[in-house]
């Protein structure tokens, strides 16, 4: 499972678990955030933000058993996030909804959020969304370099450019530009550097390209 700081989420942005690509809730989402799909997430469905992420207990998952308590149980062992619990509460899981509470609620301490259905899920998930980018917003403070980083970030043929550097995908292309502005200055930032943002096989790939 991720820690804080080990998953970095890009401004504004979702990752989310690469098994919701195709499912209501994504599909719900898209246009209203900006998802990334991403694979090797673990346990978490959703980072809204670098200390905050979603674990989505579905309909299917209530009904199926106790699965979903030991992955919610080892979350809350390994992780350091901020772990917020989206259930889909229907007439159908509803018997199992106070034993998910208990658990929930008493015994891990973390947030629980009932909805009906994958569509409430996904309204949910963007409120929650936009407290995360108010609270990054406070972090980063009112620094207009800052802000005129953030702007770049609407060119996509530079987003597309730095795409093309071995070893960098979306996610990694946003954080290169939120971090350096420009691709001049991409091209020109020691590897130490690129390192503390990307890890150093990738630092290294894009050192040597």
């Amino acid at each position: 499972p991720a820690t804080a700081g080990s998953i970095v989420v890009p401004y504004g942005h979702v990752i989310a678990n690469e098994k919701w690509r195709g499912s209501e809730v994504a599909q719900r989402l898209q246009g209203k955030v900006r998802l990334i799909f991403e694979d090797g997430l673990g346990l978490v469905d959703f980072h809204l933000s670098n200390r905050t992420c979603i674990l989505l207990i579905s309909e299917a998952d209530l009904v199926a058993g106790d699965e979903f308590k030991r992955r919610l149980v080892k979350f809350r062992n390994a992780s350091s996030l901020r772990g917020i619990v989206i259930v889909e509460k229907t007439q159908i899981s509803g018997q199992y909804y106070s034993g998910v509470q208990k658990l929930v609620v008493l015994e891990l301490g973390m947030v629980l959020l009932p909805v009906a259905n994958q569509g409430e899920a996904s309204q949910l998930i963007i409120q929650l969304v936009s407290f995360c980018v108010r609270e990054q917003s406070r972090d980063r403070g009112s620094n207009p370099f800052v802000r005129k980083q953030r702007s770049q970030l609407a060119e996509p043929a530079v987003l597309q450019a730095v795409q093309h550097i071995p070893g960098v995908g979306k996610t990694k292309a946003l954080l290169l530009l939120q971090r350096f502005g420009s691709i001049h200055r991409l091209c020109n930032t020691p590897i130490h550097e690129l390192e503390q943002v990307v890890g150093q096989t990738v630092a290294q790939q894009i050192y040597t390209f």
